[in-house]
């Protein structure tokens, strides 16, 4: 804040002294000197502002627009020499600077924009000479589900976190959608984006590369980390199949919570409450603070009931982790016969 206020400082009186200084000989300087302040003031702001969205962009792409920019700056200087021959053989004249500053401003442009974007396609080698491919693209099923921004957050996850345009769009798209519930996500998906954007911890970049020829949002997903050498995180398990038959690497948050809960084995004893009736006749299903659903044998009339129960089998799939038990009572006697 302090430095800040010593921009906008220094940008408003230098804007005071230089309209003063131009506009000396008039007898109204002073409140020319007066705009000149605001001009500066104004600067200093977008200034400001320039600096706040410079610091959402990553490094790498910054480099780009800086390095293709020069590239443009240094065609635009080529090509001016040409107009040398130009300016010999006409008359006129007044028109040649302008045709060097708009030569030099659609080239910068287009070396800025070029250059910022291409840059996301290459893939520059560490320092120890071995090429960078830590990049981890986020699909809409992991945006809107939440969890990767405590996980980055706690610093398990390191490396460049890559949002792809047409992923923002489809959450933009839920987002706007007419029914409630799938506006809620999508409003959830953009608010945990702008937490992980604000981040320091995070490293997030969004991307502008598309394949129109690709329909999908999954089959320009898996293409883009196939082009990017990355890794593809996602809570889709059809996603996740795809990406693994296309031999992109998949980190699932799923698994990754599963392998986190604590390990349950057969003949351990734990109190759960049944909520309702399982698929089988006699089962009751209940379900730990984590959310692993557990069955218990012949507890379809404890429905509301706190039952102590043993384990006798775990069941892990993709979806998650089924705990299968039986009441303790009955564990007893089988243990006693």
């Amino acid at each position: 804040m302090i430095v800040r206020a010593l921009l906008v400082l220094a940008c408003s009186i230098s804007g005071y002294f230089i309209v003063y200084y131009l506009a000396r000989e008039s007898s109204y300087a002073y409140f020319q000197a007066a705009g000149g302040f605001i001009i500066g003031l104004i600067v200093a702001l977008l200034v400001i502002k320039l600096e706040k969205d410079i610091r959402k962009l990553s490094f790498r792409v910054i480099a780009g627009g800086v390095v293709g920019m020069t590239i443009g700056f240094l065609i635009a200087l080529i090509l001016g020499f040409g107009l040398n021959m130009l300016i010999r053989i006409t008359e006129n004249q007044q028109f040649v600077p302008w045709i060097y500053l708009l030569l030099t401003g659609i080239l910068g442009y287009l070396g800025l924009l070029l250059g910022s974007k291409k840059v996301e396609e290459f893939n520059f080698p560490a320092s120890d000479g071995k090429v960078n491919t830590d990049h981890r693209i986020l699909d809409t099923s992991v945006i809107i589900d939440g969890r990767i921004a405590d996980i980055c957050d706690s610093g398990f996850m390191e490396g460049e976190l890559i949002v792809p345009r047409f992923v923002l769009n489809e959450l933009q798209f839920v987002a706007d959608s007419s029914d409630s519930m799938k506006r809620s996500r999508g409003r959830r998906g953009l608010d945990v984006l702008n937490r992980m954007q604000k981040s320091s911890a995070i490293n997030l970049d969004i991307v502008e590369q598309d394949f129109p020829k690709i329909k999908g949002v999954d089959g320009k997903l898996v293409a883009l980390a196939k082009k990017m050498n990355a890794k593809l995180l996602t809570n889709d398990y059809n996603l996740n199949k795809v990406a693994e038959l296309q031999g992109v690497r998949v980190l699932n948050v799923n698994e990754l919570a599963n392998a986190m809960k604590p390990v349950v084995l057969p003949g351990e004893q734990m109190t759960v409450k049944v909520i309702r009736e399982g698929k089988e006749v006699g089962q009751g299903v209940g379900y730990l603070d984590d959310g692993t659903m557990i069955i218990v044998d012949n507890a379809q009339k404890m429905i509301n009931m706190n039952v102590e129960v043993t384990v006798t089998s775990v069941l892990q799939t993709t979806a998650g982790r089924m705990i299968f038990t039986e009441l303790k009572e009955a564990a007893d006697k089988k243990n006693n016969h």
